[in-house]
């Protein structure tokens, strides 16, 4: 692999297909987890996804790269840990909130982008993200949000592959009467995954407290590839 001043290595889509060199040289190495690309094509990102990696972006010398992570470790939701608080609780008694799940991204991206200034979720990032619609069978990226009068006041997009979930980035409107919406879009996403038989949900990285108090357990890398590859495999029925 080539190695360049970034101090990460170069991942080319031939390599990141590859099986033996995925499981002898990359997943073992718990001292590297970036690597970077210039591929921005659908094709690729969805290699890297399939393969556990979830990719941002960065700069370098003025140049947008793509920097697919096979991370440390991960945050995993498994739908019987689900932990509703009370005050989302109390939320969802007084209030009549519906999840919408589609693949229309643009408003909740739109959201993302008002919500977190500079962020990773670049324009040349998000069309790569609609071009992988339609294009391989077991990779579909969706948005889920909730709305009032007609408005998202929280949402996330994120990719299914297989029966798991993976977010990517979201937002909740930082209105006070929109309080708590957030933490109620996350409770209602995850009841919709567990009534459509997801295996699990992949919160990606585990340092963000509001994953482990929605009940998500940190899995280090080797034990969230077996989980990985066991719910991601295509569907034989």
């Amino acid at each position: 692999m080539n190695n360049i001043q970034l101090g990460i290595h170069h991942l080319p889509y031939d390599e990141i297909t590859n099986p033996e060199i995925l499981h002898r040289f990359i997943y073992p190495d718990m001292l590297k987890n970036y690597y970077w690309s210039d591929d921005f094509s659908p094709e690729y990102y969805i290699a890297q996804a399939k393969a556990g990696f979830i990719a941002v972006t960065d700069y370098y010398e003025e140049k947008e790269l793509l920097l697919p992570e096979i991370q440390f470790s991960y945050a995993l939701l498994d739908f019987r840990d689900l932990h509703i608080s009370r005050k989302a609780k109390k939320l969802l008694n007084k209030k009549e909130l519906q999840l919408e799940i589609s693949q229309n991204l643009d408003e909740v991206v739109a959201g993302i982008n008002k919500s977190h200034k500079n962020n990773w979720l670049t324009p040349r990032y998000f069309d790569t993200l609609k071009a992988t619609q339609n294009i391989d069978e077991n990779f579909k990226m969706i948005s889920a949000c909730i709305r009032n009068e007609k408005k998202v006041i929280a949402g996330e997009i994120g990719y299914i592959i297989g029966k798991t979930y993976t977010s990517l980035s979201g937002f909740s409107s930082r209105e006070k009467k929109y309080h708590n919406y957030g933490t109620v879009q996350l409770v209602l996403l995850a009841k919709y995954l567990e009534k459509n038989h997801f295996a699990f949900w992949n919160l990606g990285q585990p340092y963000m407290s509001y994953k482990l108090a929605l009940g998500a357990k940190v899995y280090e890398r080797q034990a969230f590839l077996k989980r990985w590859f066991e719910a991601t495999r295509p569907s034989t029925s």
